[in-house]
């Protein structure tokens, strides 16, 4: 599994707070088959990004790890503000998965901007893909799927939360998750690691429910060959037709 949103190196945000800390996180999630894992700390009003912080915090974890972590990548959890949206746009590649074309895009929980729609057309321009991250989990998005439609028609791709289809985040991110589902608008699964206890960078609970409730076909799509397709900057792979379909209506009785 490929895990390309997580808060694993110390002392950037509210991840990781000791090197102690981002070294089990990664020697966790090869524990539990992760094979990469991209870092991707905050950039929001509360705490700056300084991408050769980044690097180098990367490049020690590295060598700190050696085999017994996933492959480590290079990323950003990106906060719409104005400051952010402006300097984006001047340096496309600055707060991008491997400084390619993929930007995990985080919301507010207290507004969403009107001209939403415009921004992200922005940073498409620009020849970012917005990757919006836990919608599911935002309440405000969760009001808010025909807009999540429309961002989705546009070329934005949507990113779930492991934890939330197995409950973690409550009730509602869980059935969020599910008729996120149900709309075929879950591109990316990742684990938003913070810790090693309350939300540990742990995708294989959500694969193995991922495989049962859809199908294993599209698991691996969400789980594997998508978020490998963002970490090496090239187009998502289609989902064949039909996979997971068959089982896809099975939740609608909880939504």
């Amino acid at each position: 599994m490929i895990d390309v949103h997580s808060h694993i190196l110390h002392g950037l945000d509210d991840g990781a707070a000791s090197f102690e800390v981002s070294l089990a996180m990664v020697e966790l999630a090869a524990g539990w088959g992760t094979t990469d894992i991209v870092a991707t700390p905050h950039s929001n009003l509360e705490y700056s990004f300084d991408p050769d912080v980044v690097e180098e915090r990367i490049q020690q974890l590295r060598e700190a790890a050696g085999d017994r972590a996933p492959r480590l990548h290079y990323g950003c959890d990106f906060h719409l503000s104005f400051d952010n949206i402006r300097d984006a746009i001047e340096h496309p590649r600055r707060y991008t998965i491997n400084h390619g074309r993929y930007l995990l895009v985080e919301f507010s929980d207290m507004v969403i901007f009107p001209n939403t729609t415009e921004i992200l057309g922005r940073l498409i321009e620009a020849g970012m893909v917005p990757v919006i991250t836990h919608p599911e989990r935002n309440p405000l998005l969760q009001l808010r799927l025909d807009s999540l439609k429309e961002w989705a028609a546009m070329g934005c791709l949507m990113q779930v939360t492991a934890q939330s289809f197995t409950g973690r985040f409550g009730r509602r991110a869980e059935r969020f998750s599910r008729v996120l589902l149900d709309e075929s608008m879950v591109h990316v699964v990742a684990s938003d690691a913070h810790d090693t206890r309350h939300r540990p960078p742990n995708m294989k609970e959500a694969h193995a429910w991922l495989s049962r409730k859809m199908s294993k076909a599209f698991a691996g799509w969400v789980c594997e060959a998508n978020p490998g397709a963002i970490i090496r900057d090239e187009p998502l792979p289609p989902l064949a037709a039909g996979d997971g379909e068959g089982e896809r209506k099975w939740y609608r009785f909880w939504t």
